[in-house]
């Protein structure tokens, strides 16, 4: 038995949404109360994440999740250094289309923050690969906890997921808090120049399922 503490759901609202590249769906946003980091953290059900939910709760298929760490770089200005805009549109539309819920969690720069993530880009352009500039900084490798995802899910009567993540640290944290994962879904593989790097090291580093091309 988990002793995930419980949230509820604060409001939820309809939301309209078009990304860039004009790809458009509608979302309906949820927040909360009783986070337990008082984040404002929120959960989107896209595609027909009711019965997703409904099916889930009488025994039959987990809806998709993506639990979506903040990325203002990359989610937003379209930053090439990291795959989180990609990742985002890719999970918007996958979720749109099976019913499920993304969640967008506020931990940016795998939790140190927006101003820290690029004092972290700085040492990465002296050498360092992203885990090791994160440490120079006096900060862990990865500070995110996904307790407040798996109350999300839970104040939605979501306790079985379909997790759609390259990231093995997700699962095993959503599971210790009460989420069962029924199954471990991979993302695409959103590969740049400036990104390479990152990439690999994320594979290499913390086993994440990221299938890169050999070089030539």
């Amino acid at each position: 038995m988990s002793n995930t503490p419980k949230a509820k759901v604060r409001t939820q609202v309809t939301v309209p949404m078009r990304f860039a590249d004009g790809y458009a769906t509608t979302a309906r946003v949820f927040t909360f109360d009783g986070l337990v980091d008082g984040k404002e953290h929120l959960a989107l059900g896209l595609g027909d994440w009711q019965r997703a939910l409904t099916r889930a709760a009488a025994g039959g298929r987990a809806p998709l999740v993506r639990p979506h760490s903040e990325c203002l770089t990359g989610d937003v200005f379209g930053s090439q250094r990291c795959d989180c805009g990609p990742q985002l549109r890719e999970a918007a539309e996958r979720i749109a289309d099976a019913g499920g819920l993304l969640l967008y969690l506020r931990q940016e720069g795998r939790g140190i923050g927006l101003y820290a993530k690029l004092d972290a880009y700085a040492l990465q352009d002296a050498g360092l690969d992203t885990y090791e500039a994160n440490v120079a900084l006096g900060r862990g490798e990865d500070e995110r906890d996904y307790t407040a995802a798996a109350q999300m899910l839970l104040a939605l009567g979501v306790e079985r997921v379909r997790l759609l993540s390259n990231n093995p640290d997700k699962a095993q944290q959503l599971d210790r808090a009460g989420v069962t994962i029924a199954e471990r879904i991979p993302t695409g593989v959103h590969l740049s120049a400036a990104n390479v790097r990152y990439l690999a090291t994320k594979a290499t580093h913390t086993a994440h399922t990221i299938e890169l091309p050999l070089a030539e």
